[in-house]
């Protein structure tokens, strides 16, 4: 059933991305493929998924020329939100430590020999380390143009990982897929207009008894307590609700989930989501209240993020 799932999936694929690359190409896609093309073919390279910075290297090393011809794809590829990466020594310090956030989520979590979603999956940096993590397939969605070419930078250097990506949103995903053991949204909930209908097409994703990983943007309060904001929250127009964590479980009861835990709520600080040389456009930083960095430029409260895990009846 499962597989027979995932095949009526990849049967309506084709057309799909036949619009995204031929039909209505992103105006960058060219520049993007060529800059991917110039990373040098390196035959013993080899992937570490399980530190923080996620490295690629190589024993024999690179020359100087090949050096140089990674550097200016990789900056080609600009600008890298999600990471952090490292490409034969050369650190990439993108926007946001995403380590952090799997170092919280992580412990909390058994991906051994499970097919995993990665809802939102940006660059693809948690895809990698869920595979890292014992996950036998992982298949990452998002429909960021720049984010696949970013994913297939590694994806170059580990080509027989059953680690996928597609550019593709929640919404062209078929209902009731029910193929997936592991399934994980984070920071996604807070841009849907409708939470529940997001939460329902996560279910529906899910076998019988999979797990929901769900991190997200909250506030403090009790179970009748949800921000909206009236029109933009740390500068960003697409924020429309943020419950309480006690609210946030009550939704997922409400549609049938079990086991509802919140496992984990941090601060988003300026260390964790900042500008870099490789992101170097405007971040968190600049979204806060400089007078009080517990809350957000438009005096809302400051970024507060947690994770909940959930499992399917």
């Amino acid at each position: 059933m499962r597989a027979g799932n995932l095949q009526a999936w990849a049967d309506s694929l084709p057309a799909h991305l036949t619009r995204l690359f031929e039909e209505k190409p992103h105006g960058d896609l060219a520049r993007w493929l060529a800059a991917w093309q110039q990373l040098p073919e390196v035959a013993d390279a080899e992937v570490d998924l399980n530190s923080d910075t996620l490295t690629v290297r190589s024993a024999a090393g690179l020359s100087p020329a090949a050096l140089q011809q990674r550097h200016e794809a990789l900056w080609g590829l600009r600008p890298w939100r999600k990471g952090p990466f490292e490409f034969f020594g050369d650190f990439i310090d993108t926007e946001w430590r995403s380590d952090w956030k799997w170092q919280r989520v992580s412990p909390h979590v058994d991906l051994r020999g499970c097919r995993v979603l990665d809802v939102g999956c940006g660059s693809g940096y948690h895809c990698w380390r869920m595979a890292g993590a014992g996950a036998s397939e992982v298949y990452g969605i998002d429909p960021s143009m720049l984010f696949l070419f970013q994913f297939h930078a590694v994806k170059r250097y580990l080509p027989q990982a059953a680690v996928h990506f597609l550019p593709i949103r929640m919404e062209d995903m078929p209902a009731s897929l029910a193929a997936f053991d592991r399934v994980f949204s984070m920071g996604v909930l807070y841009h849907r207009r409708d939470p529940l209908e997001h939460l329902i097409q996560l279910q529906q994703t899910l076998v019988s008894g999979g797990e929901l990983i769900l991190e997200t943007l909250v506030v403090e309060g009790d179970e009748r307590t949800v921000l909206m904001p009236e029109d933009r929250y740390a500068m960003m127009r697409n924020v429309w609700f943020l419950p309480s964590t006690a609210m946030l479980e009550l939704w997922l009861r409400r549609l049938g989930f079990r086991d509802v835990r919140t496992v984990d709520i941090s601060v988003t600080t300026v260390d964790e989501q900042r500008s870099t040389e490789w992101m170097s456009f405007q971040s968190l930083p600049d979204f806060l209240d400089p007078e009080d960095q517990r809350k957000t430029i438009e005096g809302y409260p400051g970024p507060l993020r947690a994770t909940v895990i959930a499992r399917k009846a």
